[in-house]
Order: C-alpha cells, then sequence, then structure tokens
C-alpha cells in the first residue's frame, strides 16, 4: 500500500501547526520583526559592569529574544519534518539556521564579560537585584565553565560556525529522508513492498520472513549505495566535534560533549563496560528467540519478528486510555493533561506519509504546547512509541509551567528518563490487566524491542562513536569501509554465535542512526533508561512520597544538574546500581520469555 502524500492526511492526525503560527505567512513575519529585534542586542556589549539593572536588562532580553526564535525554529523544523520533500519548509530551515547564528553571534559577548566582572562582582549585583536570583543556576553554571569560555572575538567566531556546522545535519536529513530510494522488497507471496522510512519497522515486525528479509537488506543496500557521501557528512561531524572541543580547549570530543552537562566522563565509560560484562545476556536472548521462531538461523531482520500470535489492533483512542490507565501513579492532574494533548489538541503527528522523517521525537518550544511525531499503526509497539513520546512531552510541558526560559530547558542526560518511565508503567499496567499468555509474551516482546535499542544497538554505537572520534582526534582517516568494519566488528561481538552476521549490510547501520550528528548522544539512552526502571520500582511498589518526588524531578527541568536532580528523585547514577537493575530486569524478561514460549509450544504439539 502507498503512502499517502502529506496533503492526504486526514487533519485531526496531523499535528496542530495552526496553534503556534496562524500560517506560514505569520511564520514569516515574526522571521522578519525578530531580525531586526536583534539589532537591540547591539548596545548591551560593553555595559553588563555598569550595574545590576543593566545586567538584569541584557539577561531580560536575551530570553525574550531566546524565546521567540525558539517558537520560530521549531515551526520550521517541524514542518520539515513531517515532509522533507517540502522546499518551502526547507527554505524556512535554512533562514532561521541563518538567523540563529545571527542571534548567537550577537550575543557571544555576554558570557567573556560576565566572567570578567568576576564571581564575588556578580553576586553582589544578585544581593542588590532579586530578579537576578532566577538566574542563579545559570551564574553558576557559567562560571563552572569559565576554564572552556573563549575571548570575546573567539567566542563571536565560534558562534558564527552554527550556521555551516547545522548545514551538515541538514544535509545528513535531506539525504535520508528525500534523496534516498529505497528499491522494493518482496514478500513470500512474490508481491512488491515499499520500502521507505516509515514503513521500514512495520516491515520488519511482521510475521512474512521473506518481506523482513528483503526489506533489511534493501534498505542497508540504499545506505551502501550512498555510502561514501554519507562517510564523508559522517567525517564533517567527528571533525566538527575535534573541532570544538580543542577550541575551547578541552581534553577530548567525549570531555567537550559532557561537561555541559556537568556528566563525569566515568559515568560513560562506566556505562559501557557495564554493558559489555552483560553481553552474555543478549546471546541469551538471540537463542530464546530462534527457538521461539523455529529458524534454523536467526538473522538481524529476526530481531523484531513477532513471536506472539494474533495481537490486537490497538485503535488510537483504545491506546490513549492504556496509557493513561498506567500512568495513573502520578496523579490525576498528570493524566488528564496527557490525555487533553492527544485527543484535543493534537499533539501528535501520527499518520505515516510520503516525505515523512524516520523515527519518532517529541518536539516544541516553551510558548507551545508540546507535539510529537510518529507514524501510529495500531500496534503494541506503536503504543509504547507512544507513551515514550509523551513521556517527553510531559516532562517539558511541567518543566516549562515550573521553571524559567533558561532553566526549563533540560539535559540530554535526563531527557530519557520521563519516556521510559512512561514505558515501563504502562507494561506493567497491561502486564497485571491481561494474562492471556500471547498478550504476555506480546508486552516482553515490545520491552525486549525497548531494551534491544537502549542497552544494545545504543551502547553499541557509542562503542563506535568513540573510537571515531578517538581515531580523528590521533588524525588518522575516517572512509566509509573503516567505518563499516568497525561498525561490524561491534555488531558481532554482541551478536556473538548466535546471530549471522552479514558484515557489509550491518556495517552500515552507523549510517542509518543520525543520534550520531549529536556528539554522545546515545550512551544517555542507557543511562536514561536505567534510571526510569529504578524509579518504576519505586513508584509501583508504593515507596511513600516518591510520586511526588518524581513529580517535581520533571518540574525541575534544567534548574539543577542531572546527577543530583536525579538523585533527589531517589535515583543515584553516579554508581552502577539503577543500570545493574535493569540488566536484572531484562534477565527477568528472557527467562520469562523462554518459559511462556516453551508453554505456548507445548500447547501447540
Amino acid at each position: 500500500m502507498a503512502l499517502p502524500p502529506r496533503s492526504e492526511v486526514p487533519v485531526e492526525e496531523t499535528w496542530n501547526a495552526e496553534s503556534v503560527y496562524a500560517s506560514a505567512r505569520a511564520w514569516d513575519a515574526e522571521r522578519e520583526s525578530l531580525s531586526a529585534a536583534l539589532e537591540g542586542m547591539q548596545s548591551f556589549p560593553g555595559t553588563l559592569g555598569r550595574g545590576a539593572a543593566q545586567l538584569l536588562a541584557w539577561l531580560s532580553l536575551k530570553n525574550e529574544l531566546g524565546r521567540r526564535m525558539e517558537k520560530l525554529a521549531f515551526y520550521a523544523f517541524m514542518s520539515q519534518a513531517v515532509d522533507t520533500a517540502d522546499q518551502a519548509a526547507a527554505a524556512m530551515v535554512g533562514q532561521v539556521e541563518s538567523l540563529y547564528s545571527r542571534f548567537l553571534a550577537a550575543g557571544s559577548f555576554a558570557g567573556p564579560e560576565i566572567l570578567a566582572l568576576g564571581e564575588e562582582s556578580v553576586g553582589a549585583m544578585v544581593a542588590e537585584e532579586p530578579a537576578l536570583q532566577a538566574w542563579a543556576h545559570w551564574f553558576d553554571d557559567l562560571f563552572r565553565k569559565a576554564a572552556h569560555v573563549r575571548s570575546a572575538e573567539v567566542e563571536e567566531v565560534l558562534a558564527l560556525t552554527s550556521e555551516p556546522f547545522a548545514a551538515i545535519d541538514t544535509t545528513g536529513e535531506v539525504l535520508s529522508g528525500a534523496d534516498l530510494r529505497f528499491a522494493p522488497a518482496r514478500n513470500s507471496q512474490g508481491e512488491e513492498v515499499e520500502v521507505a522510512q516509515g514503513t521500514l519497522q512495520t516491515i520488519l515486525g511482521e510475521g512474512d520472513r521473506e518481506a523482513r528479509r528483503t526489506a533489511w537488506e534493501r534498505y542497508a543496500d540504499g545506505y551502501l549505495s550512498l555510502k561514501h557521501t554519507f562517510a564523508s557528512n559522517y567525517n564533517a561531524i567527528v571533525r566538527r566535534d575535534v573541532f570544538n572541543a580543542r577550541a575551547r580547549r578541552y581534553g577530548s570530543s567525549l570531555e567537550a560533549a559532557l561537561f555541559p552537562d556537568n556528566i563525569p566522563p566515568e559515568v560513560f565509560h562506566s556505562l559501557i563496560d557495564t554493558c559489555r560484562r552483560h553481553i552474555p545476556t543478549w546471546h541469551r536472548y538471540w537463542a530464546v528467540r530462534r527457538r521461539a521462531l523455529g529458524v534454523e538461523t536467526l538473522h538481524p531482520y529476526d530481531i523484531w519478528a513477532p513471536i506472539a500470535k494474533n495481537l490486537p489492533k490497538i485503535p488510537w483512542e483504545t491506546a490513549v486510555d492504556w496509557i493513561a490507565e498506567g500512568m495513573a501513579p502520578l496523579g490525576e492532574d498528570y493524566v488528564r493533561e496527557m490525555r487533553r494533548g492527544c485527543l484535543e489538541q493534537r499533539w501528535v503527528d501520527r499518520a505515516p506519509n510520503q516525505g515523512k522523517t524516520q523515527g519518532a521525537f517529541s518536539y516544541g518550544a516553551y510558548d507551545t504546547h508540546p507535539f510529537i511525531l510518529m507514524s501510529y499503526d495500531d500496534s503494541l509497539g506503536a503504543l509504547s512509541t507512544l507513551a515514550h513520546e509523551l513521556g517527553h512531552s510531559m516532562h517539558s510541558l511541567l518543566a516549562r509551567r515550573h521553571q524559567t526560559f533558561h532553566d526549563s530547558q533540560y539535559t540530554i542526560f535526563v531527557a530519557e528518563v520521563a519516556s521510559n518511565l512512561n514505558q515501563a508503567l504502562v507494561r506493567d499496567h497491561l502486564f497485571r490487566n491481561n494474562d492471556d499468555p500471547q498478550f504476555q509474551i506480546g508486552i516482553i516482546e515490545e520491552a525486549m524491542d525497548n531494551l534491544h535499542r537502549y542497552f544494545f544497538i545504543m551502547p553499541t554505537l557509542a562503542r563506535f562513536e568513540l573510537e571515531a572520534h578517538e581515531r580523528a582526534e590521533r588524525g588518522q582517516a575516517l572512509t566509509a569501509d573503516d567505518l563499516n568494519e568497525l561498525m561490524a566488528d561491534l555488531f558481532s561481538e554482541g551478536y556473538g554465535d548466535e546471530m549471522y552476521v552479514d558484515r557489509e549490510r550491518v556495517g552500515s547501520t552507523w549510517a542509518q542512526f543520525r543520534h550520531l550528528y549529536m556528539n554522545f548522544y546515545v550512551f544517555q539512552y542507557a543511562t536514561g533508561i536505567s534510571a526510569a526502571h529504578a524509579l518504576s520500582r519505586k513508584l509501583l511498589d508504593g515507596e511513600a512520597g516518591e510520586a511526588e518526588a518524581v513529580l517535581e524531578f520533571l518540574r525541575t527541568g534544567g534548574a539543577e544538574y542531572p546527577v543530583p536532580a536525579l538523585r533527589a528523585a531517589g535515583v543515584d547514577m553516579a554508581g552502577p546500581k539503577a543500570v545493574e537493575t535493569t540488566f536484572g530486569i531484562l534477565a527477568d524478561y528472557v527467562d520469562r520469555l523462554d518459559a511462556l514460549t516453551r508453554q505456548s509450544d507445548a500447547t501447540l504439539s
């Protein structure tokens, strides 16, 4: 079945764009207005030491313009994401990137200038002007980063690089979403099956093995056909990261990526070491999956193959109901807000269409609803994805309501906590309220799909990313073949003897994940899901005050550093306990899947 063009998607299945701007013309008028307003920033350089009132005026203007810029950028990028072939949306993205570069350059003087005033002088200003207390955490963070803030001139140059560097990411988006074409797959009846970013995961999650095999191969072959272009683009991303690390005098790209969020590099290495120790758990899962599927040799395209039989279709409204019931431990207000977003306010752009970008994400601005991009297909997996993205959305909504603009933006390190907490709670609800063995197998499969992504794929990509950056830092080349070989080696270790490895196609996985364009982002999926499972255990055990502690964590946004913010909610990510707990849950799922599938096999025989 061919995907419809964007113009044919029912409006109720699209994001509420008109709640952001009435029209593209209104967006353009705001862009021109903001462009003119940026001129007001030029009168501030060299004046911030004149007193508390002047410092407050600058920070207030920066926040006001930043809020407008965020909203403008969100509308442009979301418009492109829902239809990457939309040339008008692409032009909007280019315009806003240029404007954002100007905004950064115009404000680049402030960090060095405030640092030059000294912590004692700034503290005196804060004592004089109570309104500056709202920036207390911001000031603390600025002085913490002092060693990596350069002169005003250098900061201006670094800010100006944001526009050309952003073009690398845009190239990857357009290349994958608009220009890349995949040959059609064929099912076991010899019929053609369309392969696209929005259809691949659905095909891989279906029972027709020939369709899965050919879709997986065609998808990988598409990336391999452009492997040198993708490698050139990824090489530019890595060189960008190395450049930024050296320009700001960090010891490595890893340190440069983690320091802004106050995350010690040891957290990264501890996670990777823990994941490597638990690779045998994955080998056992592959063995259970191979036996349950009844195949002689397991292939990567079998990882998502359904084991459960006759799972029900879950209409949109039912999915929203089940998610709301699962989130009951966080209270009526949380649930009510989430339901309104899904059923009344059109938070979710949920219909597949031609040109829609791959995957799912939650996005928005301080002055908009949170919005979600996904393709909902009435499956248990789609329900779980919706629960996940709603976790992000509710995190953003609560943080924006309870924090100032500059403190509302939580860090990547905590971003995956709320989303995976939603999934864990909804999963538990479904387990407790449907004892059908096949449905329970389906829930475990969904959980394992999620854990496979977070505790297998992402740590593997993190190891790849670390090696790629370290090679670049040593001055080594990053050719397409080098990247493919490295990726294939890492997956071969994770698959072990239980999985056949098509090295060339498996090796192209790095090109398929644009998450790698955000340096050292992917490992935080694993830390996030660990904290989420630790918190879910506390909530489900009914620990006194835990629901309020979790809600307070969500409201905190970026007003606290991530490690202490999570510690206040009851999880200490400085140690390995939460990661080990989650691997224990993973191992338990494997045991339960083994038992349920053996029971099913015995019943059928």
